[in-house]
């Protein structure tokens, strides 16, 4: 789960990590008078959507009056934003954040994330702050400082040391960023973020930092144990397919193919979709109905695929292990009969309950291909649909 800039700085403010002042604004009207609020010579205005490179694509303006802020919020909301991680579909502004100023001396780069290849939390740290951390890590790798931390032993001083060791931060500098660090740690193990991103982490002409970005994503796992965080969720901003299948305990994840995919196991839900690849096909989403699936479940799972206009065709790929492949069936026969299912369907079988589910099929009187095979049935789906 993602949320916004101005909820992100809300909750440093509230953990004791410094950040400008700012004003959420729905309308120029709003934004006007937030500039006022603040009472700054120079505020920036920054688009609320849920994805970076706003300020590449337009999405954050620096304004030197309460007027231009109007004007340039007035602009903004209802704009479509495309950035490089948009896509060329883009995010429609609906709201800004309205932010003092800040005099610049210089620009950090801070994260923290789970390293699940060391069961760690790792520190991400570099002085090259307001750039693309891609770019800094394919061209100047040495620049990012990488320190991982045991959550069982907690932050100590010798990785706030390692962190800032070889990058010749003034000594004010480091008793700033320790204080930050201390602050974003604490957070992390409060929340249950699985990425807590600053960028810029900027010093100011006071020698003092502030976080003038945020970026946070919560672990979905661990959202039921943070009311106060689940609240913060915007719909609007997320995959309404996406949205839908929360509801039936589905995992999804739209993709921009055409080849839908109903799959047991998020192992094999990635597999599938590597094949489809290797046969020249696109899939059109990630979809691992589980172990324990119902009937049901799998009706409105189908539905769900269906009801993206890109899917050009489906494949149903199931080893039953606890899900039984009859109910897996019943489910996808339900669906294709009330949906009137006109698309081509490849059905692949194996495990628990197959000559059953094999039967249900056959006497189903669904246009289908039955296959025994995981490689022939993406074959077979990606010729059918081109």
């Amino acid at each position: 789960m993602n949320i916004h800039e101005y909820q992100a700085k809300a909750l440093f403010r509230e953990n004791g990590v410094p950040v400008p002042d700012g004003y959420l604004a729905n309308t120029g009207t709003e934004a006007e008078f937030a500039m006022r609020r603040l009472k700054t010579e120079v505020a920036v205005v920054k688009a609320q959507v849920h994805a970076g490179g706003r300020g590449k694509a337009g999405g954050v303006k620096l304004v030197k009056s309460p007027e231009e802020a109007k004007k340039v919020t007035d602009e903004m909301i209802g704009m479509t934003l495309v950035t490089h991680q948009t896509g060329s579909e883009g995010k429609l502004v609906r709201k800004v954040y309205v932010e003092a100023g800040s005099k610049i001396e210089k620009e950090y780069y801070l994260a923290l994330t789970l390293d699940r290849e060391t069961a760690s939390i790792g520190i991400m740290f570099s002085t090259e702050g307001g750039m693309d951390i891609e770019e800094v890590a394919e061209k100047t790798p040495e620049k990012i400082k990488v320190v991982n931390v045991d959550p069982t032993v907690g932050l100590q001083g010798f990785h706030i040391r390692n962190t800032m060791m070889g990058l010749g931060l003034p000594k004010a500098e480091q008793k700033e960023l320790a204080s930050v660090l201390k602050g974003v740690y604490r957070m992390f193990m409060k929340y249950d973020y699985s990425m807590l991103e600053i960028n810029p982490l900027i010093v100011d002409d006071n020698s003092k930092m502030f976080a003038v970005d945020g970026k946070m994503n919560f672990d979905d796992n661990a959202i039921y144990r943070h009311p106060e965080i689940e609240v913060l969720r915007d719909f609007e901003e997320e995959d309404s397919r996406e949205i839908e299948a929360s509801k039936y305990g589905l995992s999804y994840i739209g993709l921009d193919g055409n080849i839908a995919c109903l799959v047991n196991g998020a192992g094999l839900a990635m597999a599938t979709m590597d094949i489809i690849k290797h046969f020249g096909g696109e899939p059109a989403n990630f979809l691992d109905v589980g172990g324990g699936a119902s009937q049901e479940t799998v009706t409105n799972a189908f539905k769900i695929l269906l009801a993206d206009s890109h899917v050009k065709g489906i494949f149903v790929n199931i080893f039953g292990g606890i899900m039984k492949c009859d109910v897996i069936a019943n489910g996808v026969v339900a669906a294709a009969n009330e949906l009137g299912l006109s698309l081509p369907l490849v059905v692949r079988l194996a495990g628990t309950n197959v000559e059953e589910g094999k039967k249900i099929m056959s006497e189903s009187g669904l246009n289908l291909v039955a296959v025994d095979d995981m490689a022939e049935g993406a074959k077979k789906i990606v010729e059918l649909v081109k």
